[in-house]
């Protein structure tokens, strides 16, 4: 099956504008899975809560309902970033949602930069979504949560074959450790990252693209250039990621000690 990430530069503030360019991309993606960039329904770089308070949206928000509406008609499987209101607390979420599947949510976890000063630290843990219709298991972080090992680990040890990450990324040493997550726990990883730039009074953030899905070797199945709006797809075997052995004799699950990485 393939596999598709969405790389675009989301209008800052305009969630209807967003939305119907998410369900464009959608339907031009040439796969059942679609994974677009984090909060991709809004913009990224906010500084004022209250700003930030007008734009975040409920579970069942109307945006996300067009969004799954298109996904379902297609017959696919959307992972799209908005930010998420649960009655003061305002979360930098990703929803799954589409054909045949039901809603997955996650919150992110470890908050980047000036993310902490408006959003709250998730608390819904990293959840792994089943997708009987392909017979794939989906895991879901954002963008910073590829700095903790942590993260896509406990997604593996809970059978995640693709681990999809939706991001604003700003900085480039990320290029070097995602295909490591991907290595390190024989998973497919697919990156998501977003173009252009936002600024926010004095400070401006460009965001450098380079989209990619990496293989569960650590290869490179499929990569975007840095700044340009584009899709890039790959074919995907998740039966390939589950067994966790790399040759006859070690398995990179059963030879984990638990015991000795205690402090």
């Amino acid at each position: 099956m393939n596999v598709a990430v969405v790389q675009m530069e989301p209008a800052f503030g305009d969630l209807e504008a967003n939305c119907a360019r998410i369900c464009s991309l959608l339907a031009r993606a040439d796969a059942p899975v679609v994974i677009f960039p984090e909060l991709a329904l809004s913009g990224y770089f906010f500084t004022d809560r209250q700003q930030l308070h007008q734009l975040a949206l409920e579970r069942d928000a109307s945006l996300l309902q067009a969004i799954e509406d298109v996904a379902t008609k297609q017959g696919k499987i959307a992972i799209v970033g908005f930010p998420e209101k649960e009655g003061d607390n305002i979360y930098n979420a990703v929803v799954l949602l589409g054909y045949q599947t039901e809603r997955c949510y996650y919150r992110k976890v470890h908050l980047f930069y000036k993310e902490r000063f408006v959003f709250t630290e998730g608390n819904v843990g990293f959840p792994v979504a089943r997708v009987a219709s392909l017979d794939l298991h989906i895991g879901l972080m954002i963008c910073y949560d590829w700095r903790f090992p942590e993260a896509a680990r406990t997604l593996a040890l809970q059978g995640a074959d693709l681990i999809a990450c939706p991001s604003n990324l700003v900085t480039h040493i990320w290029r070097m450790a995602m295909p490591v997550r991907a290595l390190e726990n024989k998973v497919y990883v697919a990156v998501a990252n977003r173009i252009g730039t936002e600024s926010n009074g004095d400070e401006t953030l460009s965001f450098n693209g380079r989209s990619a899905i990496y293989g569960y070797n650590g290869s490179v199945l499929a990569e975007l250039p840095a700044d340009v709006e584009g899709i890039a797809v790959a074919p995907i075997e998740p039966d390939k990621t589950r067994s966790k052995s790399f040759n006859p004799i070690n398995d990179l699950f059963a030879d984990r000690r638990p015991w000795a990485y205690r402090l």
